[in-house]
């Protein structure tokens, strides 16, 4: 079962949802342990428009977008209590808006370098959540190339190869696929889960739900 995750790295609700994901997925991996699920991480951008090489505390950004700071407050402490139900610690106070596409094409090399054998299929879900902690938690830039190079060399991708990536065109035509792919699809909105291309299930849901569809799909692929 292949499932994708449309989902950016400044979305607090990827976050959640994903580890919403996880324990969904510890639950259907302890009734199958012979079900092997192939997920994979996609590419989707909150502000495209960002400027690179820049960026601004998250609370400046969510107040010019959703109409001053006090509908920026709000919405800060909302998505940090749902984190803090999830485990996870959120220091949006910290927190820096960013442009995310150099971060999605060093989560495709992670991909490549998984495909080819050179790494566990768990290579990019580590980088993932790289990213999201050192966003999330440690307010760093995840559009600086030199964060976001040290955080790949942390999960284990050689420095050389990551720089000489992001130096080159490595990772944007996947991008551009990724992101091509929503826009066809009607995926608005993060973090979008998508099952084998056939369902697709928005939100950052509670694990029960997601823990359905993977049954569903599972009892779908056996009966065919």
């Amino acid at each position: 079962m292949i499932v994708e995750i449309w989902s950016d790295v400044i979305c607090p609700w990827c976050y959640i949802g994903k580890r919403r994901f996880e324990s969904a997925v510890e639950a259907f991996t302890a009734n199958h342990p012979d079900v092997e699920l192939d997920v994979r991480y996609r590419a989707f951008m909150l502000d495209p428009t960002a400027p690179v090489g820049s960026s601004q505390p998250v609370r400046e950004a969510y107040a010019k977008k959703f109409g001053g700071p006090e509908a920026a407050d709000s919405i800060l402490a909302r998505v940090t209590n749902e984190a803090a139900g999830e485990g996870l610690e959120f220091r949006m106070d910290i927190a820096r808006r960013s442009n995310t596409a150099l971060a999605h094409r060093l989560l495709t090399l992670a991909e490549a370098i998984s495909d080819s054998g050179r790494a566990d299929d768990g290579l990019q879900a580590r980088l993932k959540e790289r990213f999201l902690a050192a966003y999330f938690t440690e307010g760093c830039e995840v559009g600086d190339p030199e964060v976001l190079v040290t955080m790949a060399v942390e999960v284990g991708i050689d420095e050389d190869e990551a720089r000489n990536w992001l130096a080159g065109d490595g990772g944007r035509r996947e991008v551009a696929a990724h992101l091509e792919f929503a826009a066809d699809n009607g995926i608005a909105s993060v973090p979008t889960f998508v099952f084998d291309r056939e369902v697709a299930i928005p939100g950052a849901q509670d694990p029960e739900l997601l823990l359905k569809v993977l049954e569903r799909r599972h009892q779908a692929s056996t009966a065919a």
